[in-house]
């Protein structure tokens, strides 16, 4: 057994073994309200939220295992899978205390202090991490709740990555990648985002109610730099091997995605409701324009192009959920789809071998729901008509910092990982299929 498989294995023994002598310290009573002051229909929402958001992650693996060639389907669909065991376990020793931690590395700008990550150790292994409402993250929620509603989002923004270089990745490494890149690209967006003292939402204002930054961009834009890094497939056409998984798995998505986008209003209210109003038209305006558009263009409608219009059209409201109004979302889904429609299109992107165009999709969506998000978000302050052109310039402003931190850092893991666990597999492995020649196991009917 080689050197990475125990290393890996060590790692992963690791927590269960320390967290058996771990002495839990006791909470900051004086960051947290009372058990008065909890709301039971927003803790049950918040529940039924995270149970849908896990969903998405199976829901992810059926839609990208669909479109890959039969010998690769269990492979892609265990890359997207798997996430749910290694961010979980990550998530709760480090991650969340990077991503929702104290202000740990920062700048200070005119005397406040704005994070750019959190103490690392200050929840480890959900230490302080209680069942008590936090005032500053979740005033009306258990804080334990609101830390594994947000565990779901960071299970599947690796997991989105995974369909730009599907069919040709090791998955020793793509494990190992899995959490350098939680560790090193989503919880320093997630925690300058979202943190109440973070450096992107709270000095430079950026609004991003369910992830639009923090999960699509990043993982479009890291999508990229895997593509570009690994490098084309040796036989890159190939007939998807089930449509009906891509439509099961959009479905799933889909519904999930309720909970993603409503369940980010942290209540049982009105911006959920909100919320679910306009990720459902966006959605639906999405897949529509984007068959119709290809029909116009001389290409067929069919069923695999009209879930990934439904996709597009659900990362492009992400960030603007619970700050638009109904009719605005037909706009976010319309404008969405014609732009990601337009460059999964483009000849100069088709050359960069992006298996399943995870870049024009989630990383343009993302990357067009911030924009849109920033000229209409009815927030005072946060949009170019509430709050005038230096707020629109400032969201543009994050917008290219966040999409160069994104690919650059990406591309430094990727290449560094590579020194150290080559990352693509062998030609003739690539050729058998990943299935059998890196998990040992085929379809034996389709």
């Amino acid at each position: 057994m080689k050197i990475k498989w125990k290393l890996a294995f060590l790692i992963t023994i690791a927590a269960p073994v320390i967290s058996f002598f771990w002495k839990a310290k006791e909470p900051i009573l004086d960051r947290f309200g009372t058990e008065d002051q909890l709301v039971f229909a927003d803790i049950a929402w918040l529940l039924t939220a995270s149970c849908l958001v896990l969903l998405m992650t199976p829901g992810l693996s059926l839609f990208y295992g669909g479109m890959v060639g039969k010998k690769n389907l269990i492979s892609t669909m265990l890359q997207s899978f798997i996430s749910l065991g290694v961010v979980s376990m990550l998530w709760v020793v480090v991650g969340f205390s990077l991503a929702f931690g104290d202000p740990w590395l920062g700048i200070t700008i005119d005397g406040t202090y704005y994070g750019i990550l959190g103490n690392p150790f200050q929840y480890t292994f959900f230490d302080q991490v209680s069942v008590l409402p936090h005032l500053a993250l979740g005033s009306t929620i258990p804080f334990v709740l609101f830390a594994l509603f947000q565990m779901k989002f960071a299970v599947i923004t690796p997991a989105i990555i995974t369909g730009s270089f599907a069919e040709r990745v090791r998955f020793i490494g793509y494990l190992f990648f899995v959490g350098i890149f939680t560790v090193l690209v989503y919880t320093p967006l997630c925690h300058m985002v979202w943190h109440p003292n973070g450096l992107i939402g709270s000095y430079f204002g950026v609004v991003d109610f369910a992830g639009g930054t923090v999960v699509h961009i990043s993982a479009g834009l890291a999508s990229l730099a895997g593509a570009l890094f690994i490098g084309k497939r040796k036989s890159p056409n190939h007939d998807p091997s089930n449509i009906t998984y891509v439509i099961l798995g959009t479905g799933m998505l889909w519904f999930g995605w309720f909970g993603f986008n409503a369940g980010s209003s942290l209540a049982a209210n009105g911006t959920a409701a909100m919320a679910f109003a306009t990720t459902t038209i966006s959605s639906a305006t999405a897949m529509m324009t984007w068959v119709l558009f290809d029909r116009i263009q001389g290409r067929k409608i069919s069923a695999l192009q009209a879930c990934i219009g439904a996709v597009v059209g659900l990362v492009v409201i992400t960030p603007a959920a619970g700050y638009i109004t109904v009719p605005q979302s037909f706009t976010f889904g319309f404008i969405g789809a014609i732009v990601s429609n337009v460059l999964m299109n483009w000849k100069a992107l088709k050359r960069i071998d992006d298996t399943l165009d995870v870049f024009a999709c989630h990383g343009i969506g993302g990357i067009m729901g911030m924009i849109l998000t920033a000229i209409f978000a009815n927030k005072e302050g946060a949009s170019l008509l509430y709050g005038g052109w230096g707020v629109f310039f400032s969201h543009m402003m994050v917008l290219v910092g966040v999409v160069i931190f994104s690919f650059v850092m990406s591309y430094l893991i990727f290449f560094l990982l590579n020194k150290v666990v080559t990352l693509r597999v062998r030609e003739e492995y690539e050729e058998l299929g990943l299935d059998l020649s890196q998990h040992g196991e085929s379809l034996k009917s389709v």
